[in-house]
């Protein structure tokens, strides 16, 4: 297990970044985290560090439960469970076919449902919130 203590969201941001000069075909990023901990800026770091061009804005798929972002060196396939009730409802957003695609997968709040994750090289990421500027990054 690796841990590293970033101090800012820039921080975070450049970790990912550097992160993400390691990914290969089929990682799948496993992120956990309270609210408000980074996992969605983690995620704008590893697309920026995987070259998904600068214009395009990384956003949390809350609502859309999954974002793509391409043109990058992989692809990057950025998901949301936080509004899933039920593993059922991977196979209704594609998580199968996303993972097959030659891509990297981020997963955030990948805890609600460790059982149905496809059988890929997992990388967990845990984001704990030390206090209002201090983030500990663990990866498992």
């Amino acid at each position: 297990m690796t841990t590293i203590y970033t101090k800012s969201p820039d921080e975070t941001f450049e970790i990912a970044q550097n992160f993400a000069k390691g990914l290969a075909v089929g990682d799948i990023l496993l992120l956990t985290g309270d609210l408000g901990a980074g996992k969605t800026c983690f995620v704008q770091g590893l697309a920026f560090g995987l070259g998904v061009p600068e214009h395009v804005y990384v956003r949390s798929p809350t609502f859309t439960l999954v974002n793509e972002y391409l043109g990058g060196r992989l692809p990057l396939y950025h998901f949301d469970f936080y509004r899933l009730d039920n593993s059922s409802e991977l196979g209704d957003i594609g998580l199968d076919e996303y993972a097959s695609s030659g891509g990297v997968i981020a997963i955030e709040w990948a805890e609600k449902f460790p059982d149905a994750l496809p059988a890929r090289k997992l990388i967990k990421i845990k984001i704990e919130i030390v206090d209002e500027c201090v983030r500990k990054l663990s990866v498992i």
